[in-house]
């Protein structure tokens, strides 16, 4: 049963068995599902969905849920031998009304009269190439998840509703009529209640969807009775498209109506899960396996809003680092409020490519355990990354690179036979570390002027260097560095031992250097640095850290 669209997996039976006990997110969610569908047709697929407002363009939580369920669907394939068939439905709510025009669209004044109306009926504002805003959307949307590869199945809200799809359950909705009012008013304040309707009627002489109470729900016929806007009491049925469900029964009449077996979505969505569940009872279907994730945070600890434009944007991310970093950063601790801007990308990057080169020698139940698993769908590709994204950074900072082929010089000296050629992953990898350096490190580049023991220290590793011999490697250059700083009281660590038994090192050296030579508080390991740098260029920033020339 195997889908040929989906990466083939490793199903021999030491993969099988380590699933079985990973603690790895994805499968612990994966095993709930298996014993969701034990005694349940085999043949019968097993539905993943991911929700998306299509009010405006695709943006990084989009990426994020539908990465972190295609996680959950291949820990599922493997759980289950690929024996079982799996669907990935991204669902598109695209009857909504248009509740507020978009600040980002060509001509604003154009779309103010069709407020309120289903997306599908607004006019697109950038261009015929599409019948509506929402079908535009839905299509940038699409072409969003083709540009990463994810297997999905789209669906649009106003396809189904107008299709005859949600026929069974809108007239079961309408018989249910009551209880489904049990459920909702409650959770409702006082005037609310007074006019709140599950069913939301496309209005015949305006065409805006309505938020008007009904004056009857005939069960029998399957329709309503509402009092329409030029005044007049209209009767329409609940199929063919004349309504649209609110969105917290919609959550819930979708479940059932789909048969949705899992469903991810965010910590806002929390407190109505349970008003999801109820709907979806009611409506005679199981309500899914969840997963609540915690929302991410901006820099200063507020949470990311596409309206305020804090945090970053999937773009800005892809902007300075492949796309595989930005997976990684979707799969670490989900449930925890983590801060998205542009300081974790360097981090995260390096990472991503830690994980994806320990792969292969990793035992089967730390290869499950790996994020690079779970991001390559377990097709994990075989990666050469011989510089780190921090190390190009810190090499464009001391090299003031504007061009890969500066880089490239140093990186084919310090690598014979590695080239843009051999290695293209790095060679994208070196475009990033441009970009990202002129527009984060550069501007907040600051040098230290060293006080008389810096100058000492200085002219001490200055010597220390030329001792070496040109193609020493970064270990040989590192023990030379801190042979340095072992003779110098300020940067010896009592709580550490050197190799002749006396203090060791403090990072403050390290801080230092960087603060002297970088304009910057961190960076990697020196000593490799300087091997991938040059001993002569490097002798050359201290030269001029000791003429006061360096920031020039």
């Amino acid at each position: 049963m195997t889908d040929q669209s989906l990466p083939p997996l490793d199903l021999s039976q030491e993969f099988v068995e380590a699933a079985t006990k990973s603690k790895a997110w994805p499968f612990e969610e994966a095993r709930k599902l298996v014993k969701r569908i034990e005694k349940r047709d085999p043949l019968k697929p097993v539905l993943f969905e991911t929700g998306y407002g299509p009010s405006g363009l695709p943006h990084i939580g989009t990426f994020g849920e539908v990465a972190r369920t295609t996680m959950v669907r291949t820990a599922f394939r493997l759980l289950t031998e690929d024996k079982i068939p799996t669907r990935l439905i991204c669902f598109s709510d695209d009857m909504d009304g248009m509740r507020k025009i978009p600040e980002n669209v060509p001509d604003r004044a154009a779309l103010e009269p069709y407020l309120q109306m289903p997306l599908t009926v607004v006019p697109n504002p950038f261009g015929a190439d599409y019948e509506s805003f929402g079908h535009h959307n839905n299509a940038m949307l699409r072409r969003f998840l083709d540009t990463f590869g994810f297997d999905y199945e789209f669906a649009s809200a106003t396809e189904y509703y107008k299709s005859g799809k949600f026929d069974d359950i809108l007239l079961r909705a309408a018989e249910r009529y009551q209880k489904l009012m049990d459920v909702m008013l409650p959770t409702l304040g006082e005037e609310r209640r007074a006019t709140y309707s599950p069913f939301l009627p496309i209005s015949p002489a305006s065409g805006r969807v309505l938020y008007v109470p009904m004056k009857e729900v005939n069960a029998k016929d399957g329709t309503i009775t509402f009092e329409d806007e030029d005044g007049q009491d209209v009767t329409v049925p609940v199929t063919g498209g004349n309504v649209k469900l609110q969105w917290k029964p919609d959550f819930g009449a979708r479940w059932a109506a789909l048969d949705v077996d899992f469903e991810m979505f965010g910590k806002d969505h929390g407190p109505n899960m349970a008003v999801y569940d109820k709907i979806c009872k009611v409506l005679g279907g199981t309500p899914p396996e969840h997963y609540v994730y915690e929302l991410f945070l901006d820099d200063k600890g507020e949470k990311i809003s596409k309206s305020k434009g804090n945090g970053l944007s999937i773009d800005e991310w892809l902007t300075y680092a492949p796309t595989e970093s930005l997976a990684l950063y979707m799969f670490q601790k989900p449930r925890t409020a983590k801060r998205m801007y542009f300081d974790v990308i360097p981090k995260a990057v390096d990472e991503y490519y830690t994980f994806a080169q320990k792969y292969e020698q990793m035992p089967v139940e730390q290869k499950l355990q790996n994020p690079a698993w779970h991001i390559h769908s377990g097709d994990i590709p075989k990666i050469d990354m011989p510089v780190p994204f921090a190390m190009l950074l810190n090499l464009v900072s001391a090299s003031n690179a504007d061009s890969k082929d500066v880089l490239w010089a140093f990186i084919s000296r310090y690598a014979p036979g590695v080239t843009a050629e051999t290695h293209p992953e790095l060679d994208a990898l070196v475009g990033h570390a441009i970009r990202y350096f002129d527009d984060f490190v550069k501007p907040n580049k600051s040098f230290k002027t060293p006080d008389e023991t810096e100058r000492q220290a200085l002219e001490q590793l200055d010597a220390k260097l030329a001792a070496l011999p040109v193609d020493a490697d970064g270990a040989t250059i590192q023990d030379a560095v801190l042979d340095v700083a072992r003779a110098i009281e300020r940067y010896q660590d009592h709580n550490k031992k050197g190799p002749d038994g006396g203090p060791g090192v403090s990072v403050a050296w390290f801080s230092a250097l960087y603060q002297l030579l970088l304009g910057q508080e961190k960076g990697p390991r020196f000593g490799s640095f300087v091997a991938l740098y040059g001993i002569s260029e490097t002798r050359d920033m201290i030269s001029k850290a000791l003429a006061g020339t360096i920031a020039d």
